[in-house]
């Protein structure tokens, strides 16, 4: 049954929508089909980790946690909150280094190909609801764990257990040998929260949210120093998007550079932004970021991902500008996976040459203006990057 539900999104750009979707049969004790564990971030270091199953044995539970699919098959924000609404987050709470049954049977879960099949006992019946998150996908009906239990062979790819049960290598070594074979940015994310890469000494459970970060942060810069040796770009501009999340990536023929700017069109005061504006930003020079980028957060490193993979793609390096518009169109917060998708489909569009960085600047400024009303020529002048391009000599200037 379809069912309409209000809820009030307590998020960049804070909006009260309605949401269609499927009420699902809850019951205390069921059968079901696991796709992933979930790690919660509140009350660390002694943290809620859940299993999280529809409350029924399905052939298609793989689909309830599959971003890269959902972005590859232009599934809908109804459709998502359908998927996700429908898991039951069947939780317990555990110390990040400790261990019990529960978490062995998550880490099976987090390791395996495919969904699961689980017997789950809960201490009561779960309550329909759908928690949202700028950082992963939302989450459903949750209850205490009372038992669990996997009633069938988990199918791990022998790649993963080859890397897991390496207690010496490190995290990130383990990471870029998996992507490398084929693993998406989603499973590795639940190898990561579920502590199962890593030295041994040093492995522990990590929130989900961080998890994603840190995947999307290590990937990027396994992606950038492949990058680094390759020639400049020509000056392009891509533009596309997805679920109302809308890029201008502009590619500028200089060295490697990143900078990345969020707004909401209609524009409206930013509340990530620490200077109060109707943008939130963050950037890298050649050699990296020292730090967190702590106004786009996880959007920053999810969208470096999908630019880093073109340039690899391509064989070019390039300074990279990057736009991000949040139109209404997107209703609701689903995670930073749709950022990494919508990156991905602009940069599948047919790019705009053009022969300098200063007609291609205009040229944005004039499609913001056009698309989305919007004015970009208070941002343009903020943005390092293009401060950096105007004032930095070249060597080219000296040879005669």
């Amino acid at each position: 049954m379809i069912e309409e539900v209000t809820l009030y999104m307590n998020y960049k750009f804070s909006r009260e929508v309605k949401i269609p979707f499927s009420r699902v049969d809850l019951k205390e004790d069921f059968f079901g089909s696991s796709p992933a564990p979930f790690v919660g971030h509140n009350f660390y270091p002694n943290l809620y980790v859940g299993i999280m199953s529809p409350p029924e044995i399905r052939e298609d539970a793989w689909l309830y946690d599959a971003p890269h699919y959902w972005g590859q098959h232009d599934f809908t924000i109804p459709e998502v909150v359908n998927f996700r609404s429908s898991l039951v987050n069947s939780r317990f709470r555990i110390n990040i280094k400790a261990t019990n049954k529960f978490l062995e049977i998550g880490k099976e879960i987090g390791m395996a190909s495919r969904p699961v099949d689980v017997e789950i006992n809960l201490t009561e019946k779960p309550k329909m609801m759908l928690q949202t998150d700028r950082y992963h996908a939302p989450t459903g009906p949750l209850a205490k764990l009372k038992k669990a239990k996997i009633t069938e062979n988990a199918h791990i790819e022998y790649k993963v257990d080859k890397v897991v049960s390496d207690a010496d290598l490190k995290a990130q070594d383990a990471l870029t040998y998996l992507y490398k074979s084929g693993f998406d940015e989603n499973f590795l994310t639940r190898l990561i929260s579920m502590g199962t890469l890593g030295v041994q000494t040093g492995r522990k459970l990590v929130p989900t949210r961080w998890a994603i970060t840190a995947v999307d942060d290590t990937l990027g810069k396994h992606l950038r120093e492949e990058v680094l040796d390759f020639s400049y770009a020509d000056y392009q501009v891509y533009f596309g998007g997805y679920l109302g999340n809308y890029y201008a990536i502009l590619l500028f023929s200089e060295p490697w550079s990143y900078e990345l700017f969020e707004m909401g069109v209609p524009l409206q005061a930013n509340p990530w932004s620490k200077q109060g504006k109707f943008w939130a930003t963050d950037y890298e020079n050649h050699y990296g970021r020292k730090g967190y980028a702590a106004e786009t957060a996880g959007g920053y490193y999810a969208a470096r991902i999908g630019v880093l993979e073109k340039l690899k793609q391509m064989k070019r390096q390039a300074s990279v500008l990057c736009l991000r518009f949040i139109s209404n169109e997107y209703t609701m917060p689903l995670g930073v996976w749709v950022v990494r998708e919508a990156v991905r489909k602009a940069l599948q569009s047919r790019p705009l040459e053009f022969g300098s960085w200063q007609l291609m600047v205009e040229y944005v400024q004039n499609l913001a203006k056009k698309k989305f009303n919007a004015d970009v020529v208070p941002l343009f002048s903020e943005s390092i990057m293009l401060r950096t391009m105007r004032t930095q000599a070249k060597l080219t200037q000296f040879i005669r």
